[in-house]
């Protein structure tokens, strides 16, 4: 027979389990459904689910590793050794988090959406052109005169920008 104290850790990794889908499922639809409300395009929210399910998936595994009898002094151990791993490793890949943040602000706060045709007060190098797809890392836009210009997520955030022409889509989203 098994005994009391195991019975409970598999009862309680089970609702765990159960509560984890079910966040999933749940924030996944609200995410569609503001992007149903606010237009968005159904590659970007399918990125933006991505990014919950993972911050979902690090929460649950934690919660596990607690039912489980897991010590939160080993948690932490382990999870600074990794981070300063990472950290060490990636060390001039802070950029590509930063896009990434940027990106689901971008997201969420949306000031403008792809098909506007916007201008980018750089002091160094204005630019001005329709957006042609916003991804996780940056923004595609289309100059007047035909060149692709990529432009970085986070420096979408950071300059000025002004909207020139709003693009109206009367399309309907498709889920």
């Amino acid at each position: 027979m098994l005994n009391h104290q195991f019975y409970i850790e598999i009862v309680a990794t089970l609702i765990t389990l159960l509560l984890f889908l079910s966040v999933r499922f749940f924030l996944a639809k609200i995410v569609r459904r503001f992007a149903k409300v606010s237009d968005s395009i159904e590659h970007r929210t399918n990125l933006v689910i991505k990014y919950i399910n993972v911050l979902v998936n690090i929460l649950t595994a934690i919660v596990l590793f607690t039912i489980w009898g897991i010590r939160t002094t080993h948690i932490i151990v382990f999870a600074s050794s990794i981070s300063a791993i990472i950290g060490v490793a990636m060390f001039a890949q802070w950029s590509i988090l930063s896009n990434i943040t940027a990106g689901i602000i971008l997201f969420f706060n949306f000031p403008f959406k792809i098909g506007d045709v916007i201008l980018i007060h750089d002091k160094d190098f204005p630019v001005e052109g329709e957006i042609m797809d916003i991804t996780a890392f940056h923004a595609l836009l289309k100059t007047k005169s035909g060149e692709r210009v990529t432009y970085p997520n986070n420096l979408l955030i950071q300059k000025g920008i002004t909207i020139i022409k709003q693009y109206n889509d009367e399309r309907e989203f498709m889920d």
